[in-house]
This record gives structure tokens, C-alpha cells and sequence, in this order.
């Protein structure tokens, strides 16, 4: 696993003095999924590739130093947990609706010695009451379809900022029907790139959203809302 993982990060062009600390961080979420559901990804070799090595990704399209990023939907810490273990020179919040999670993120941070980390037990369209447009970046991997998402995400990031959004390499149609609830939200996809993950023949996508404009107040409507009518 190790091998892979530095292998890994020299392929992205990133450096690995962190490698030991991803690696602790792959040991802990692979002893907690004994008794939590985190990941169904249990092999340590696709731990590394297809869980660190995709979310270390990001760190080579966009600058997170010096920023506010929140990591929305973040499950198990992908990619925030990956991508602060990476750049320890920015400000991180994790957020998640289910407290379980959140509680484990919370003790492993405390133990790695995480600092600049803020673990966050909310919903999304509720987090943002507070902290509308407060954030330099979001970023979010597989947590629902892209116009969900984009509402969920772009409220909670200042005018200039971006949101990243991990997706497949088959979302064409996905990215297509976003493209109006985007525009309605204050964004406009400034990118869309593809990537091999170090080590594997899986390639995956981030969708890089540029937030040109406030998001109008309305937003985010209710889950109940978005689900029922997803913005077009």
C-alpha cells in the first residue's frame, strides 16, 4: 500500500513527506469500517488508488492554500480529509448530516494532530443559514446528482470562489441538465477534466464551477423540495 501510495503521488506530481499519515489515516477508517459503514472499498491497495490517490487529484487543479474550503457531504473524509493530510495551509470544514461520522472525523483529527479542521454534524440547505458565502471553495465526491448538488454546495461559496465536484467520466448528460440550475445559482462551469487515477486504469472527472454571482436567497429549497423538483 504504501509503495502505491508514493508511486501515486510522485504520478500527480505532488510531494510525499505526508505518505505516513495518509497511510495512518487509511489504517483508521479500515479498523472503524469493521463497526461503521465508511467505505465499501476494503482492499488496502484500492484504498490507497481509488480513495486517496483520487481525491489527492484535486490538489493539481486547483490552489487550496490559503483558502476556506468546505467539504460537503463529506462521509468518511473524501476528499477533504485527504487533501488537508496533503496541504496543511488552509481551512477546512467537514460537514455531514449523518453524527456518527462526524464523530469519528472529529476523534481521528483530534488523534492524527489535525489542526485548522472543523467537523460539522448538519444538513447542507441548513449549514448555509449561517455561513451563506462564506467559503473561498467547496468541494463534494459522489454525494448526488449535480443540480442537487450544485444547490447544496454553491450557496455556501463567496462570489469568485469555485466549487469542485467529483463525477464520473460518464456524467456528459448529467453536466448537461445542471447547466441551468448552475446558472440560476450564481455559477458558470468554468471546467470540466478528466484524470487516471495513479496505478489503475479508472479514470474520473471534476467539474470545476466558478461562482460569478450571488445566489439568489431563495436557495437552498428544503431536500424534500430539491428531490422533488430538481432545478433546471
Amino acid at each position: 500500500m504504501e509503495a502505491t501510495l508514493r508511486n501515486g503521488l510522485a504520478a500527480l506530481g505532488l510531494p510525499s513527506p505526508a505518505a505516513p499519515q495518509l497511510l495512518d489515516f487509511a489504517r483508521r477508517l479500515l479498523e472503524k469500517n469493521q463497526v461503521m459503514n465508511l467505505t465499501a472499498i476494503t482492499e488496502a491497495k484500492d484504498v490507497a488508488t481509488l480513495h486517496l490517490l483520487d481525491c489527492a487529484a484535486l490538489l493539481t487543479m486547483a490552489d487550496f492554500r490559503g483558502k476556506s474550503v468546505v467539504d460537503v457531504g463529506t462521509g468518511a473524509g473524501f476528499p477533504g480529509m485527504v487533501l488537508r493530510i496533503l496541504e496543511p495551509d488552509f481551512d477546512l470544514t467537514l460537514l455531514d448530516s449523518l453524527g456518527k461520522r462526524v464523530d469519528w472525523l472529529r476523534e481521528t483529527c483530534d488523534d492524527m494532530g489535525l489542526s485548522r479542521v472543523t467537523c460539522v454534524h448538519a444538513r447542507a440547505e441548513e449549514f448555509t443559514g449561517e455561513h451563506r458565502q462564506t467559503y473561498d471553495m467547496a468541494t463534494s465526491r459522489a454525494v448526488a446528482a449535480l443540480p442537487l448538488l450544485s444547490e447544496l454546495a454553491l450557496p455556501l461559496v463567496k462570489v469568485g470562489g469555485c466549487f469542485l465536484a467529483m463525477k464520473s467520466v460518464d456524467s456528459d448528460a448529467e453536466i448537461d441538465s445542471a447547466r441551468g440550475a448552475i446558472g440560476q445559482l450564481g455559477g458558470k462551469i468554468e471546467a470540466i477534466r478528466d484524470y487516471t487515477i495513479p496505478g489503475t486504469d479508472v479514470t474520473h472527472r471534476v467539474v470545476i464551477i466558478r461562482k460569478v454571482k450571488d445566489t439568489p436567497p431563495q436557495f437552498p429549497r428544503s431536500w424534500a423540495r430539491m428531490k422533488k423538483a430538481p432545478l433546471k
